[in-house]
């Protein structure tokens, strides 16, 4: 199993990629697909564990003295969009492409994770453990996914995380911030100028929303973002001051605020009450002179700061975002991966784990 040679290792992953595409795997229903998984690896005499439709693994010589390194990607897909021309469950090559739902987002990185973590499963030389887990839920930021999985985990020093990058290093990440915010007034006849109109006053911490500049400018993800995109209230009736209005603030926190920050600031600012939905998508970076992003950079990898959200930001511990396929095929309609980019992908998670194993 260990040391196969390149062109197995991608001939395994690609079969078993076309495999996991022909199995719907949306979000909270992935239970097929970890089957799958499971029986791949028990296959290949690996002792797997499972959480869920979380499928988990670690290295046969493992060491609870040595320091851990996960290897992490997900299973769950998005439901195909509307605008499909092929069969999204039908696995199809042509012209070096695999097509199919799930090919580039992320089953690509998976497979190749896949076959990385069996490449050094039985080696005895490892500095590091060699932990795999393949999670679920990605796609919604769900809470029985990578986030419950933690804790059953070995302690983990660091961590991949395999997402369409084209193989390039994403050592940071914008961090996602909702809120609703709600702006009181009180109820009267439009008629009449009776009452204190709620959508006012929303309309003025609206503008401030779409005015105001953060300071901090991240060089890796630039300002902080921030976008309303819904605002509404309970009127049914044309000539009712509304009392109520309700707004959402979609915000994109660059690496140099905390939400807590955020927060902080807004509420300084404006008079509707804010709250968030949650606190759990915050922004992430790995440090330049971190092992992982220095041995990409000798292997002649560029680094970049990701506008999207994965599912290291739900992870207590660095990782860096690297996988084969390219973020903007992601939730298209006939979605693939080239066959070229497994196997390269592979190849490469192999020759940067040498440095570092």
């Amino acid at each position: 199993m260990s040391n196969q040679p390149s062109s197995i290792l991608t001939q395994q992953a690609v079969e078993l990629l076309q495999q996991l595409i022909t199995i719907p795997s949306f979000s909270k229903e992935e239970d097929r697909t970890a089957d799958l998984l499971e029986r791949f690896l028990q296959k290949r005499d690996v002792t797997t564990h499972r959480h869920l439709n979380n499928v988990w693994a670690k290295n046969q010589h493992f060491d609870p003295d040595k320091p851990s390194l996960l290897l992490n990607s997900h299973h769950d897909t998005v439901k195909p969009n509307k605008a499909y021309t092929l069969d999204p469950f039908e696995p199809a090559v042509k012209d070096g492409k695999l097509f199919g739902l799930g090919s580039n987002d992320a089953g690509g990185s998976l497979v190749s994770l896949i076959a990385v973590f069996l490449h050094y499963y039985n080696r005895t030389d490892l500095k590091y453990n060699i932990v795999l887990a393949a999670t679920a839920e990605e796609e919604i930021s769900g809470k029985n996914g990578i986030e419950l999985l933690v804790p059953e985990l070995p302690p983990i020093t660091a961590g991949i995380v395999g997402e369409p990058t084209q193989m390039q290093m994403a050592v940071a990440e914008r961090g996602l911030l909702v809120l609703d915010g709600y702006a009181t007034g009180k109820a009267g006849h439009a008629a009449r100028e009776e009452g204190e109109n709620a959508l006012y006053k929303a309309l003025t911490d609206i503008t401030w929303f779409r005015d105001y500049r953060f300071d901090k400018v991240s060089s890796l993800l630039g300002p902080v973002k921030m976008t309303v995109t819904v605002i509404e209230t309970e009127n049914k009736a044309h000539n009712v001051v509304p009392p109520i209005c309700h707004f959402v603030v979609d915000v994109r926190v660059n690496e140099c605020y905390t939400f807590e920050e955020i927060l902080q600031i807004i509420r300084s600012h404006i008079q509707s009450d804010v709250q968030p939905r949650s606190l759990r998508m915050r922004s992430t970076a790995i440090a330049l002179d971190h092992p992982l992003v220095k041995e990409g950079m000798q292997l002649g990898r560029t680094y970049y700061g990701s506008p999207t959200t994965s599912d290291k930001a739900l992870m207590p511990f660095t990782t860096l975002k690297m996988g084969p396929g390219d973020s903007a095929r992601s939730h298209t309609a006939d979605e693939f991966i080239y066959l070229a980019e497994i196997e390269e992908g592979i190849d490469l998670y192999i020759k940067l784990l040498d440095q570092l194993l």
